[in-house]
């Protein structure tokens, strides 16, 4: 089911999300939501405060971006072929390197781009939609997305 995205100015985008405790049915059914509802808004990542619901929650994929490079782009990304998956109760570990500038976009925000400075590497723990526990190092276009869906929550 696509679910409304909330817009810039809704007070849930305000409000520091509160964990996760249980992983269940209910759960695994929003976040199937949550993965209709970003491709449906052709987003690369969504947070579940974004649809009015405020636990440490987001999901990403950057493998639809390096799907669809022109020829002379491969090989250029440090994070191809991207990664796809979820984030419950994501906690930063570390964030690294000489902060670079990129024309991002919001759900929250549509029609409105911006550069935004961010970190080339991130360390990350997380948990999965199955409950495992991961601590990963993710770098270029895809810490870039998992820190912009992080800064939702």
């Amino acid at each position: 089911m696509i679910l409304p995205v909330v817009a810039y100015g809704s007070p849930v985008l305000r409000k520091t999300a509160v964990p996760i405790e249980e992983i269940d049915g209910d759960l695994n059914t929003l976040i199937a939501n949550m993965w209709e509802t970003m491709y449906n808004s052709a987003g690369v990542g969504l947070a579940a405060p974004q649809i009015n619901r405020s636990i440490r929650l987001f999901t990403v994929d950057t493998e639809q971006i390096f799907n669809n490079l022109e020829p002379d782009e491969e090989g250029i990304y440090p994070d191809a072929p991207g990664f796809k998956g979820v984030f419950i109760n994501a906690r930063m570990i570390q964030e690294s390197g000489t902060k670079w500038a990129y024309n991002e976009g919001c759900l929250s925000i549509p029609r409105i781009r911006e550069d935004i400075d961010r970190h080339p590497e991130i360390i990350i723990q997380f948990q999965d939609e199955t409950g495992a526990q991961h601590t990963r190092t993710f770098n270029g276009i895809t810490a870039r997305v998992i820190q912009h869906e992080y800064d939702h929550l």
